[in-house]
């Protein structure tokens, strides 16, 4: 008798939890991931552009706005040295003939200078009209600085020559003046 009555007490005991359980109304559980946390605040949201005229993506219960690719940058097309004198911004580059006397001569640079200027010239540009330092931007046979100190073009080997003679007297007093100058300093 003591048997059966611990038996049918053991199956109470088993049997009145669940009873209990299923009795009692359901109590909302707390989620238990930062996902079904964050999926319980999501919101519908739409994006649209104004005046586009692309269809939104639907994924669900929102929308996704898929931005176009922009066309593609033209090609680069490499510069060449000689600008034509009709377009572009760049430099114009000398492209006519001639001789350093026929320059100078033609920049009134006097006769008795011209061995000054020679020597000058050759050790800044070694007479080349389209002489540029990459580094500081000066220009032209004499390297004037800044380039567009030149009035006309600062790769004309007479524009170049002629605003030089003004810089060499004025600054130097002279041909001979700027030679000395040139010769204790590698500069002018």
């Amino acid at each position: 008798m003591f048997s059966a009555l611990a038996v049918v007490g053991f199956a109470g005991a088993l049997v009145a939890p669940t009873g209990v359980a299923l009795a009692e109304p359901a109590q909302a559980e707390a989620p238990d991931s930062a996902y079904a946390v964050a999926l319980e605040d999501t919101q519908n949201l739409t994006v649209t552009a104004e005046g586009a005229a692309i269809a939104p993506v639907v994924r669900g219960n929102f929308e996704v706005y898929v931005k176009p690719k922009p066309p593609p940058p033209p090609p680069v097309v490499a510069a060449t040295p000689k600008e034509s004198s009709s377009g572009g911004g760049g430099p114009l580059f000398y492209t006519g003939g001639g001789a350093p006397a026929e320059w100078m001569a033609a920049a009134g640079i006097a006769e008795s200078d011209w061995g000054y200027v020679d020597y000058i010239v050759a050790k800044e540009s070694g007479w080349n009209p389209n002489a540029t330092n990459k580094s500081s931007g000066a220009c032209g046979l004499v390297q004037a600085l800044p380039c567009s100190k030149v009035p006309g073009n600062g790769y004309d080997p007479v524009d170049n020559l002629r605003w030089a003679n003004g810089y060499a007297t004025g600054r130097y007093g002279s041909w001979a003046g700027a030679h000395a100058f040139w010769t204790k300093n590698r500069w002018w």
